[in-house]
């Protein structure tokens, strides 16, 4: 409830400033969210240049479009799951990097960020694998057990009992924790390097 109480102040003090705040600031606000939105489009491969679209941008309000750019680059560095995720995140990259004029030192944390997302990807993959080969065995163990007959013929899927997704579940968290935290020092050094 106390959170619900929070969210409402929250919404209500945004409604209140709303109501306070001045033609500039309304106008700033709007630039950063027109460069969250081109920043989306980037994503979305529906632009091919985050430079290109902030030089259309009115010169005054370039600094907040490209910190709205680089706000919506920055959440699109996740620990992708599958192939689509990780193309996302690479287009991420590139526009970070793009936003950056391709400076060295951020094209180096870039390759270091890109490194981590892929070492959890493989991670992830080989627990998962050698979780289902655990649970596989010991299922055959119990068959072998109950029957008195071996069970290697048996096509066993360990991966639908319910065992093995609590133990899955158990692992992934902390794999996905060990990761995110070092993921968040590699957004918090680009958000520093950024100025955003």
């Amino acid at each position: 409830m106390a959170e619900i109480r929070s969210t409402m102040d929250l919404v209500m003090e945004k409604a209140a400033r709303m109501g306070k705040a001045t033609a500039d600031e309304m106008e700033q606000e709007a630039s950063r969210k027109q460069g969250m939105q081109l920043a989306a489009e980037f994503l979305n491969q529906e632009s091919e240049s985050l430079a290109e679209c902030l030089a259309q941008q009115a010169s005054s309000l370039q600094v907040i479009t490209r910190k709205g750019m680089l706000e919506a680059l920055l959440r699109n560095l996740f620990l992708a799951r599958d192939e689509e995720g990780l193309q996302r995140i690479d287009r991420a990259i590139q526009g970070i990097i793009e936003l950056g004029g391709g400076a060295g030192d951020l094209t180096a944390i870039c390759q270091e960020l890109q490194g981590i997302i892929s070492q959890y990807d493989k991670h992830r993959n080989q627990y998962y694998e050698q979780l289902k080969e655990q649970m596989r065995m010991q299922i055959e163990q119990m068959v072998a057990q109950k029957t008195g007959m071996p069970a290697d013929g048996l096509n066993i899927d360990p991966t639908t009992e319910p065992q093995f997704k609590e133990e899955w579940s158990r692992l992934e968290g902390e794999l996905n924790g060990q990761y995110e935290q070092a993921l968040e020092q590699y957004r918090t050094q680009l958000k520093q390097r950024l100025g955003v």
